[in-house]
């Protein structure tokens, strides 16, 4: 059974197609500058890489295209091969619970929460409505970043506000990175042969956030009503004092919009480094000795072992620690700062262990309380697996 992956921004779309149940990927690529001037797309299958320009006006046209190029490079030979099509959907509020197959009128009740995530949700939606429109008689299934949060009790989704804040306008943590989370703890369950697991799971690229889990359901998360909330990013602040809003309001003359943008895209280890949201930039940056970046990276680490701490005691005492996307797959010195920060609940890391890349690996002592994995992610396989279960 061979199914796409896609995940539609605003203006992009990746897709990965993937067989199943070997799991084995076949091709992937990405759209990108769709509906803009110099648009172009790359596809690699078969050790083979196709780029080309053209123009693409829209994401159908895209979908024109990538379905073109799959069967005139006979990655599939016909389109009867294609029988599924599952879509990453950033937000699903607390309607949507589990991944769900994908029809106008479940669309429209999605569109409710297009406001909770203005800048994804609206694309991920056209890059629906674009497979429907070229692909009909395929089904297509939305897998939501916030569906697997959902086992949340409410002392730890409800904030400390004003209840009717919730109960008229759905002010609660919702989180994200819900696919990538329910990979990670899917793969290390099978892998140690569990299920009652506690894991403290850290998605940390240039979007981050962590998660506690026990037995398959999560106790708590660190991003919120938005992706802004939790950790330190790439270029989002994470937690801050909320009055600090209006007083830089005050002193800048910005709006609050203006100011909720800088928290978004010009904070992080951007903002304190004043370098890049890329943490490979700033760690260059630090080992040639530049005092913000050294600052930014120090800020960092200690953010997500804070978290770390704070998770071990809610799931009283965690099984399993698991690092996964860019930072954590691929930076043995992010992976040193944040384990030797958590000393205190008798984690310890084996640096020749750790000296690797984008593997699954046991990177702590034999002799460390809690075991920590490297773990690579697999958000498009998880949608892919997903979408297999509901159109079978």
């Amino acid at each position: 059974m061979k199914i796409l992956s896609v995940n539609a921004g605003s203006s992009s779309l990746k897709f990965t197609l993937i067989e199943l149940p070997s799991r084995e990927t076949i091709a992937s690529g990405l759209f990108e500058k769709i509906g803009m001037e110099g648009s172009f797309y790359t596809i690699k299958y078969n050790g083979e890489k196709i780029q080309k320009e053209c123009s693409l006006k829209d994401h159908s046209v895209a979908v024109s295209k990538l379905i073109d190029e799959l069967l005139e490079n006979k990655i599939v030979t016909s389109l009867e091969e294609i029988e599924g099509v599952g879509h990453r959907i950033l937000h699903g509020g607390s309607e949507f619970t589990e991944s769900t197959l994908l029809n106008e009128e479940v669309l429209k009740r999605i569109e409710k929460y297009n406001e909770l995530g203005p800048l994804h949700n609206p694309a991920n939606i056209m890059g629906v409505r674009a497979f429907m429109k070229v692909l009909p008689k395929v089904p297509n299934v939305g897998v939501f970043d916030t569906t697997f949060h959902q086992t949340m009790k409410e002392e730890e989704f409800l904030y400390p506000v004003p209840y009717e804040w919730y109960t008229e306008y759905g002010v609660r943590k919702y989180g994200f990175h819900g696919t990538s989370h329910r990979f990670i703890y899917k793969t290390i369950s099978e892998y140690l042969k569990r299920d009652d697991l506690k894991v403290i799971s850290c998605h940390i690229g240039n979007g981050g956030s962590l998660c506690a889990i026990n037995s398959g359901k999560v106790v708590d998360t660190t991003m919120g009503f938005t992706p802004l909330a939790g950790i330190m990013m790439g270029t989002r602040s994470g937690d801050i004092d909320p009055s600090i809003i209006p007083f830089v309001m005050k002193k800048t003359g910005k709006s609050a919009e203006e100011i909720v943008n800088d928290l978004n895209k010009k904070s992080g280890l951007l903002g304190v480094s004043g370098i890049s949201s890329d943490g490979r930039d700033v760690e260059d940056a630090a080992n040639n000795g530049d005092a913000r970046a050294i600052l930014a990276q120090n800020m960092y680490a200690q953010k997500i072992a804070n978290y770390i701490a704070m998770y071990n005691n809610l799931l009283e005492g965690a099984d399993v620690i698991t690092l996964t996307a860019g930072v954590g797959e691929n930076s043995k010195t992010m992976r040193k700062m944040i384990i030797e920060r958590i000393k205190s609940l008798g984690v310890k890391i084996d640096d020749d262990k750790n000296d690797f890349r984008g593997e699954f690996r046991l990177i702590s002592t034999e002799d460390s309380k809690i075991p920590v994995y490297v773990i690579p992610t697999n958000e498009e396989l998880m949608i892919a697996l997903d979408t297999m279960d509901l159109i079978s």
